[in-house]
Protein backbone atom coordinates (compact mmCIF):
# COMPACT_ATOMS: atom_id res chain seq x y z
CA UNK A 1 0.00 0.00 0.00
CA UNK A 2 1.64 3.84 -0.57
CA UNK A 3 -0.43 5.98 1.57
CA UNK A 4 -3.83 3.85 1.54
CA UNK A 5 -3.79 2.93 -2.20
CA UNK A 6 -2.66 -0.36 -3.46
CA UNK A 7 -0.02 -1.23 -5.79
CA UNK A 8 -1.07 -3.87 -8.18
CA UNK A 9 2.10 -5.10 -10.37
CA UNK A 10 1.86 -6.51 -14.01
CA UNK A 11 4.02 -9.32 -14.97
CA UNK A 12 3.76 -11.67 -17.99
CA UNK A 13 5.66 -13.29 -20.75
CA UNK A 14 7.91 -11.22 -23.25
CA UNK A 15 5.17 -10.00 -25.82
CA UNK A 16 1.98 -11.03 -23.14
CA UNK A 17 0.63 -7.37 -23.35
CA UNK A 18 1.45 -6.32 -20.27
CA UNK A 19 1.38 -2.54 -20.82
CA UNK A 20 -2.38 -3.48 -22.74
CA UNK A 21 -3.91 -4.68 -19.56
CA UNK A 22 -2.03 -2.12 -17.36
CA UNK A 23 -4.07 0.69 -19.64
CA UNK A 24 -6.87 -1.29 -19.32
CA UNK A 25 -6.69 -1.00 -15.28
CA UNK A 26 -5.73 2.69 -16.11
CA UNK A 27 -8.73 3.48 -17.43
CA UNK A 28 -10.79 1.80 -14.75
CA UNK A 29 -9.56 4.56 -12.33
CA UNK A 30 -5.34 2.95 -11.71
CA UNK A 31 -2.80 5.35 -12.26
CA UNK A 32 -0.32 3.47 -14.48
CA UNK A 33 3.25 3.89 -13.84
CA UNK A 34 5.19 2.40 -17.27
CA UNK A 35 8.86 1.73 -15.96
CA UNK A 36 9.60 1.83 -20.01
CA UNK A 37 9.02 5.51 -20.04
CA UNK A 38 10.87 6.18 -16.80
CA UNK A 39 13.81 4.77 -18.43
CA UNK A 40 13.62 6.73 -21.41
CA UNK A 41 13.45 9.81 -19.19
CA UNK A 42 16.43 8.85 -17.05
CA UNK A 43 18.41 7.93 -20.23
CA UNK A 44 18.09 11.49 -20.63
CA UNK A 45 19.62 12.74 -17.29
CA UNK A 46 23.51 14.28 -17.92
CA UNK A 47 25.14 12.39 -15.37
CA UNK A 48 23.76 9.06 -16.79
CA UNK A 49 24.79 9.67 -20.94
CA UNK A 50 28.19 10.52 -19.23
CA UNK A 51 28.07 7.05 -17.66
CA UNK A 52 27.16 5.24 -21.08
CA UNK A 53 29.65 7.09 -22.85
CA UNK A 54 32.64 6.16 -20.35
CA UNK A 55 31.20 2.24 -20.36
CA UNK A 56 30.98 1.83 -24.16
CA UNK A 57 31.89 5.12 -26.17
CA UNK A 58 30.01 6.29 -29.51
CA UNK A 59 28.07 2.51 -29.66
CA UNK A 60 25.73 3.68 -26.96
CA UNK A 61 24.42 6.60 -28.58
CA UNK A 62 23.18 7.36 -32.76
CA UNK A 63 25.11 9.99 -34.44
CA UNK A 64 22.51 12.58 -33.71
CA UNK A 65 23.34 12.18 -29.87
CA UNK A 66 19.97 10.07 -28.97
CA UNK A 67 20.70 7.11 -26.90
CA UNK A 68 21.09 3.84 -29.33
CA UNK A 69 18.88 1.61 -27.80
CA UNK A 70 19.45 -1.20 -29.94
CA UNK A 71 23.03 -1.18 -29.87
CA UNK A 72 22.77 -0.89 -25.91
CA UNK A 73 20.51 -3.81 -25.98
CA UNK A 74 22.83 -5.91 -28.05
CA UNK A 75 25.69 -5.10 -25.53
CA UNK A 76 24.06 -6.23 -22.34
CA UNK A 77 21.62 -9.07 -23.56
CA UNK A 78 24.76 -11.07 -24.71
CA UNK A 79 26.86 -10.29 -21.49
CA UNK A 80 24.94 -10.74 -18.14
CA UNK A 81 28.12 -8.73 -16.48
CA UNK A 82 27.22 -5.58 -18.52
CA UNK A 83 23.19 -6.26 -18.30
CA UNK A 84 23.70 -5.96 -14.34
CA UNK A 85 25.98 -2.76 -14.36
CA UNK A 86 23.46 -0.95 -16.67
CA UNK A 87 19.96 -2.59 -14.28
CA UNK A 88 22.53 -0.89 -11.24
CA UNK A 89 22.89 2.16 -12.58
CA UNK A 90 19.12 3.05 -14.34
CA UNK A 91 17.28 1.01 -11.42
CA UNK A 92 17.45 3.58 -8.42
CA UNK A 93 16.89 6.32 -10.47
CA UNK A 94 13.69 4.60 -11.98
CA UNK A 95 12.80 3.95 -8.48
CA UNK A 96 13.03 7.40 -7.57
CA UNK A 97 10.94 8.54 -10.13
CA UNK A 98 8.05 5.53 -9.81
CA UNK A 99 8.13 6.82 -5.90
CA UNK A 100 7.78 10.45 -7.22
CA UNK A 101 4.76 9.80 -9.09
CA UNK A 102 2.73 7.87 -6.26
CA UNK A 103 3.60 10.48 -4.12
CA UNK A 104 2.18 13.43 -6.27
CA UNK A 105 -0.95 11.76 -6.93
CA UNK A 106 -1.85 9.81 -3.34
CA UNK A 107 -4.21 12.20 -2.33
CA UNK A 108 -6.31 11.93 -5.53
CA UNK A 109 -9.18 10.43 -4.73
CA UNK A 110 -10.32 9.29 -8.29
CA UNK A 111 -7.14 7.14 -8.36
CA UNK A 112 -8.18 3.59 -7.22
CA UNK A 113 -4.54 2.37 -7.20
CA UNK A 114 -1.45 1.69 -8.52
CA UNK A 115 -0.41 -0.22 -11.62
CA UNK A 116 3.34 -0.71 -11.61
CA UNK A 117 4.10 -2.14 -15.06
CA UNK A 118 7.63 -2.90 -15.24
CA UNK A 119 9.04 -6.19 -17.44
CA UNK A 120 11.38 -7.16 -14.69
CA UNK A 121 9.09 -6.87 -11.69
CA UNK A 122 9.81 -10.10 -10.09
CA UNK A 123 13.44 -10.24 -11.51
CA UNK A 124 14.42 -7.05 -9.48
CA UNK A 125 12.80 -7.58 -6.39
CA UNK A 126 9.51 -4.76 -6.87
CA UNK A 127 7.07 -8.00 -6.69
CA UNK A 128 7.60 -7.94 -2.82
CA UNK A 129 6.18 -4.58 -2.44
CA UNK A 130 3.14 -5.10 -4.34
CA UNK A 131 -0.09 -6.19 -2.68
CA UNK A 132 -1.41 -8.14 -5.66
CA UNK A 133 0.28 -9.23 -8.56
CA UNK A 134 -1.39 -10.16 -11.98
CA UNK A 135 -0.26 -12.34 -14.39
CA UNK A 136 -0.95 -12.12 -18.05
CA UNK A 137 -1.38 -15.05 -19.29
CA UNK A 138 -0.55 -15.06 -23.61
CA UNK A 139 -0.11 -18.32 -25.81
CA UNK A 140 4.00 -18.41 -26.98
CA UNK A 141 2.61 -18.50 -30.53
CA UNK A 142 0.99 -14.85 -30.27
CA UNK A 143 3.56 -13.50 -27.99
CA UNK A 144 6.31 -13.94 -30.54
CA UNK A 145 4.21 -12.82 -33.38
CA UNK A 146 3.43 -9.65 -31.47
CA UNK A 147 7.15 -9.07 -30.89
CA UNK A 148 7.69 -9.57 -34.87
CA UNK A 149 5.27 -7.23 -35.91
CA UNK A 150 5.67 -4.58 -33.04
CA UNK A 151 9.37 -4.79 -32.72
CA UNK A 152 10.93 -6.39 -35.48
CA UNK A 153 12.23 -9.09 -33.31
CA UNK A 154 13.78 -12.13 -34.47
CA UNK A 155 13.10 -15.75 -33.05
CA UNK A 156 16.43 -15.70 -31.31
CA UNK A 157 15.71 -12.03 -30.71
CA UNK A 158 12.90 -12.95 -28.65
CA UNK A 159 14.07 -16.39 -27.07
CA UNK A 160 16.86 -14.26 -25.48
CA UNK A 161 14.72 -11.81 -24.06
CA UNK A 162 12.94 -14.60 -22.57
CA UNK A 163 15.84 -16.72 -20.82
CA UNK A 164 16.84 -13.10 -19.53
CA UNK A 165 13.57 -13.66 -17.34
CA UNK A 166 12.12 -15.75 -14.30
CA UNK A 167 10.31 -18.82 -16.16
CA UNK A 168 6.72 -17.98 -16.59
CA UNK A 169 5.57 -20.98 -14.85
CA UNK A 170 7.48 -19.61 -11.55
CA UNK A 171 5.77 -16.21 -12.25
CA UNK A 172 2.27 -18.02 -12.12
CA UNK A 173 2.79 -19.86 -9.08
CA UNK A 174 3.77 -15.44 -7.73
CA UNK A 175 0.27 -14.15 -9.29
CA UNK A 176 -3.35 -14.98 -7.42
CA UNK A 177 -4.89 -13.22 -10.17
CA UNK A 178 -4.58 -14.14 -13.96
CA UNK A 179 -6.15 -12.53 -17.06
CA UNK A 180 -5.88 -13.99 -20.30
CA UNK A 181 -5.19 -11.60 -23.28
CA UNK A 182 -5.40 -13.61 -26.66
CA UNK A 183 -5.67 -11.97 -29.84
CA UNK A 184 -9.26 -10.67 -30.62
CA UNK A 185 -10.59 -10.98 -27.39
CA UNK A 186 -10.63 -6.85 -26.30
CA UNK A 187 -13.69 -7.26 -24.62
CA UNK A 188 -13.61 -10.03 -23.00
CA UNK A 189 -9.90 -8.63 -21.67
CA UNK A 190 -11.81 -5.73 -20.43
CA UNK A 191 -14.27 -7.99 -18.19
CA UNK A 192 -11.68 -9.59 -16.74
CA UNK A 193 -9.45 -6.57 -15.74
CA UNK A 194 -12.54 -5.14 -14.16
CA UNK A 195 -13.16 -7.81 -12.45
CA UNK A 196 -9.92 -8.36 -11.19
CA UNK A 197 -10.00 -4.75 -10.00
CA UNK A 198 -12.79 -5.18 -7.98
CA UNK A 199 -11.71 -8.24 -6.30
CA UNK A 200 -8.31 -6.89 -5.26
CA UNK A 201 -9.69 -3.46 -4.11
CA UNK A 202 -12.47 -5.58 -2.19
CA UNK A 203 -10.11 -7.66 -0.59
CA UNK A 204 -8.22 -4.55 0.72
CA UNK A 205 -10.65 -3.28 2.24
CA UNK A 206 -11.21 -6.51 4.19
Amino acid sequence: MFDGKPIIGIIGGVGSGKSYVANLFGQFGCLVINSDDQVSLVYQLPEVQTTLRSWWGPAAFLPNGQINHPGIAAIVFNDPGQLRRLEALLHPLVGQLRDQTMAAHVHDVNIAAFIWDTPLLVEVGLARQCDAIVFVDTPAEERLRRVQVSRGWTVAQWIAREKSQLPLDNKRKIAKNTICNTADADEDVRRQVREVLSSILAEVRR
